[in-house]
């Protein structure tokens, strides 16, 4: 055994598993831009109160998961457990609000929850978080949910569906509390202690129990849909009638409110079949008081986040190959101290010229050896340059296919190689 190992819930992504990770950030990253989103690069770390405000004490998140510290300096930060918080905090702090609105905006990169490691789940995981922020119209909800539609497509994974709900805002949610509260205290010899506790602290999320004993009442809990205020109901409307028109399939899930306070009205998950047990890829939806938590001004916003770890395990169980890396075509071998030069310098030109090549790193190598590692690169051609080769003004280029060999005038080679690859 090694002396060190990764921490728990963390991942070595080794060279071969690159090309995944390259095709879905490559492909998210375009989507975006074509949408009109503008990347936005956050602190790893935010004050601590900034996660504990938006994403709402009580949840698991917060209470469970952080993981937080003090500095040096006596301030209480946490490593990010999502982006939206911190998102909205940058948009606050730099007068993004004052711009053109709606603005829409992509980050990716590493955030960190003491969760329980499980298949797709880590510790630390890579995340692809979209927003679109100060606009409460429902088709700012269909870009983001066709952004994530249009990714894992994308990407061949198939049979995607939503999972949707409204869980209303705070004119109406209130009503429903209070309905939902009633109708648990019914049932409370019957729930589970977890399902006593969030109902006291956060109530709608003893509708995402997943406790055998609590199905049976989650099921015949009362539906929020059923109290929603005219403005709620008219917005669920409005975003079911764009993905009809859209031609995207979803479901009314009345138990799904997703995890995190900070939601109003929309809240979705895209689900796909054949994956196995966890059909749920991402989920997303609206937090419009979340600028107002913050301490910014009132702000609509929509968003989503889609973690990059789960998309590669479902490309890899799906059996979808990524493009293949782009490595380099050719491989400079030499004999001789002034040859190893020029094949320095031949390195150089051919690299400015956008043309990929390996080099016999390592003094003293004799021929065959270089010859086995250009083989085992799998280049296509193989230069090699000896004093009688600079002394001719010709190098030989043997195709590692066929085995041929070819002289090439040394003043030509740069040309005749960008043309072969």
């Amino acid at each position: 055994m090694p002396s060190y190992q990764r921490p728990p819930g963390t991942l070595d992504i080794l060279p071969e598993e690159q090309p995944y990770w390259t095709r879905v950030r490559h492909h998210a990253t375009h989507l975006a831009e074509l949408a009109g989103f503008e990347r936005l690069d956050i602190p790893i770390f935010e004050a601590t109160e900034v996660f504990a405000r938006g994403i709402g004490e009580g949840t698991d998140v917060v209470d469970k998961e952080m993981y937080s510290f003090t500095d040096k300096g006596g301030r209480d930060l946490t490593l990010r457990p999502e982006f939206t918080a911190g998102v909205v905090r940058a948009y606050i702090e730099n007068g993004l609000h004052v711009e053109v609105q709606p603005q829409k905006l992509y980050s990716m990169g590493p955030t960190f929850r003491y969760d329980r490691p499980q298949a797709g789940r880590y510790r630390q995981f890579t995340q692809f978080n979209a927003e679109i922020l100060g606009e409460q119209d429902p088709a700012a909800d269909l870009e983001i949910m066709t952004l994530v539609w249009d990714l894992y497509a994308g990407l061949g994974i198939p049979d995607l569906e939503f999972q949707l709900n409204s869980t209303g805002c705070p004119r109406c949610r209130p009503k429903y509390v209070e309905a939902l509260k009633s109708y648990y205290q019914e049932h409370d010899d019957d729930i589970c202690e977890d399902c006593r506790r969030r109902l006291e602290r956060s109530p709608l999320r003893v509708l995402d129990c997943k406790e055998e004993r609590c199905q049976p009442i989650i099921e015949n809990a009362p539906r929020i849909v059923d109290y929603l205020c005219d403005e709620c109901r008219e917005h669920f409307a409005s975003l079911r009638e764009y993905l009809d028109l859209l031609d995207r399939r979803y479901v009314l899930n009345h138990r799904l409110v997703r995890g995190l306070d900070y939601y109003t009205k929309t809240v979705f998950e895209v689900w796909a079949s054949g994956i196995g047990a966890q059909s749920a890829l991402c989920g997303g939806g609206r937090y419009d008081g979340l600028a107002e938590l913050l301490g910014g001004p009132e702000t609509p916003g929509v968003g989503v986040a889609i973690g990059l770890e789960r998309i590669v395990m479902t490309m890899k169980e799906l059996e979808v190959q990524p493009p293949a890396p782009r490595t380099p075509k050719i491989f400079l071998a030499y004999l001789g101290d002034r040859p190893r030069q020029e094949s320095l310098k031949l390195m150089d030109q051919l690299r400015h010229v956008d043309v990929g090549v390996y080099f016999a790193i390592g003094r003293d190598r004799g021929l065959r050896s270089q010859l086995r590692e250009a083989d085992k690169r799998d280049v296509r051609y193989t230069v090699i340059l000896g004093e009688n080769e600079l002394e001719s003004g010709k190098a030989t280029v043997r195709d590692m296919k066929s085995g041929d060999q070819t002289d090439v005038d040394l003043k030509l080679l740069v040309t005749w190689l960008s043309e072969k690859v």
